[in-house]
């Protein structure tokens, strides 16, 4: 018999801003829309070199806002060095591209955050909440700033606790402060590689949130223990903790 459920703890990037997508395909998804024709394969490499010198640089007071445009900045200077993909867009169009890319991923998160917000006040009523994340060492001003930091009673940063999912030493720092334990901690996540793997790592239950065509995708192909629980949006996590 499974322990009753006393406490979440969630994923930031991809899980609370987001329906089950992380950065690197929502910033893809972004540069795509811009006319940049550059395959998924492709622009991973673009993307890391990007967002690799992020980590333990950025204030940490910085918010959701300064994180995405520090982002978005180093991606456009990633791409020209790179010479990447600007005989598709024309130099007319690159002009002032990162400033909209940024500015429509902080409206997809800020309306993600609208969405989500209430869901997580209802939970907040009933479990032990917190957050563990692969982050820049400035996650707690992020969830301040995204109005959402109240509802958690830890925030534990990859950069400032020195170690990242899945290792088991980020969670057990969650944990720890929340005086909570594995079998009654369930981790929501949209990375089956960092967030599966870490819960299994723990013992802890795991919910999986991603798009269908994703999930289905992900399980045929994954030879992986199975997943407690699947949605496609953090709302649907009502009808699954009752």
């Amino acid at each position: 018999m499974m322990e009753p459920i006393e406490t979440l703890l969630f994923d930031f990037g991809g899980t609370l801003d987001a329906d089950g997508v992380a950065w690197k395909e929502r910033f893809h998804t972004l540069y795509r829309a811009e006319g940049l024709g550059i395959a998924a394969d492709a622009f991973a490499p673009i993307f890391f070199a990007a967002d690799d010198p992020l980590v333990g640089s950025l204030s940490s007071t910085a918010g959701l806002s300064e994180t995405v445009t520090a982002l978005a900045t180093n991606l456009e200077a990633e791409l020209t060095r790179r010479g990447a993909g600007t005989e598709d867009t024309g130099a007319v169009n690159e002009q002032n591209r990162g400033q909209r890319v940024a500015s429509r991923f902080l409206f997809e998160a800020s309306a993600a955050f609208t969405r989500n917000r209430p869901i997580l006040e209802a939970l907040k009523a009933r479990y032990r909440l917190g957050i563990v994340s692969n982050f820049y060492g400035n996650l707690e001003a992020v969830c301040r700033s995204a109005a959402i930091a109240p509802l958690f009673g830890v925030m534990v940063d990859s950069q400032c606790v020195g170690a990242e999912k899945p290792d088991p030493a980020i969670f057990h720092v969650a944990l720890e402060t929340l005086r909570a334990t594995p079998e009654t901690t369930v981790f929501v996540g949209d990375s089956l590689r960092r967030d599966r793997e870490g819960a299994r790592r723990m013992g802890m239950r795991f919910i999986w949130i991603a798009p269908q065509n994703v999930q289905t995708a992900e399980t045929r192909a994954s030879a992986e223990p199975p997943i407690h629980a699947t949605v496609t949006r953090l709302p649907d996590l009502m009808k699954i903790l009752r």
